[in-house]
């Protein structure tokens, strides 16, 4: 693939064989950030899992201590006294069969979706169009529910949800490039917890493969994956003491 020459300088800032801390790769790829405007700042993990086993989806939701950086669009699916509950939570759009038509239609203008479990009859027909974006409605994620004004409470403040793909890769949005190195470690980390708590138990070898962090545009900057202790602390002590996962 012919990168931009931009991007090549990017990467002569640091060492592709190389693997480093999470503080060290936030600290390079806000460094290497490529673009004129405010970089988002992601990790991929590749897991050792095979996502085709049912016993082996890795699948839920994670509140990051510093939030995205972006305040996601909410729509809801909600009648009466949970549609005014939603709005006052800050809900972006809220309605019931006719927004479910619009959304049937092609309106996809939001990032994350709740509903109560009454309309779900009528939801679960979206699964075509809202599944394949990540974007379907699930008990186990918090995104069916009648709290709907804690659900988007939750969203708006940085909880995300993930899903591991067919490639077994995990990506999670972090933050952005203007955010300080340890705000985005801590959001790093919150994410990194919730990925190893659950580990599948059907699982074989080692499970937390691969770890990059870039910004958008970026270069990928290896993490070494021993590193889930500690994570604020570079001292030689710390990095002696990183556990094996």
């Amino acid at each position: 693939m012919k990168r931009s020459k931009s991007y090549r300088a990017a990467a002569e800032k640091f060492d592709l064989d190389a693997l480093y801390s999470p503080l060290e790769a936030v600290r390079l790829a806000k460094v290497t950030s490529t673009t004129k405007y405010d970089a988002t700042v992601e990790v991929a993990f590749r897991l050792g899992v095979d996502p085709r086993k049912a016993d082996q989806m890795v699948r839920g939701t994670v509140n990051l201590p510093n939030g995205t950086g972006k305040t996601a669009r909410v729509l809801v699916f909600a009648t009466g006294d949970r549609a005014a509950e939603a709005e006052a939570a800050g809900a972006d759009i809220v309605g019931a069969d006719e927004l479910i038509d619009r959304v049937n239609g092609g309106y996809l203008d939001f990032d994350a979706v709740v509903s109560t479990p009454d309309l779900m009859g009528k939801v679960g027909r979206l699964g075509r169009v809202l599944g394949p974006r990540g974007l379907m409605t699930n008990p186990k994620t918090g995104t069916v529910t009648n709290d709907v004004g804690k659900a988007v409470g939750e969203i708006k403040g940085g909880k995300i949800e993930f899903r591991v793909d067919r490639q077994s890769n995990l990506h999670f949005v972090i933050g952005k490039a203007s955010f300080d190195a340890s705000a985005l470690v801590e959001n790093y980390a919150a994410a990194l917890d919730e990925v190893l708590r659950l580990k599948p138990s059907a699982a074989k070898g080692r499970y937390l493969r691969k770890a990059t962090i870039s910004t958008t545009m970026g270069p990928g900057i290896p993490v070494d994956t021993n590193r889930t202790r500690n994570l604020l602390d570079d001292s030689a002590a710390a990095q002696a003491a990183a556990s094996d996962v």
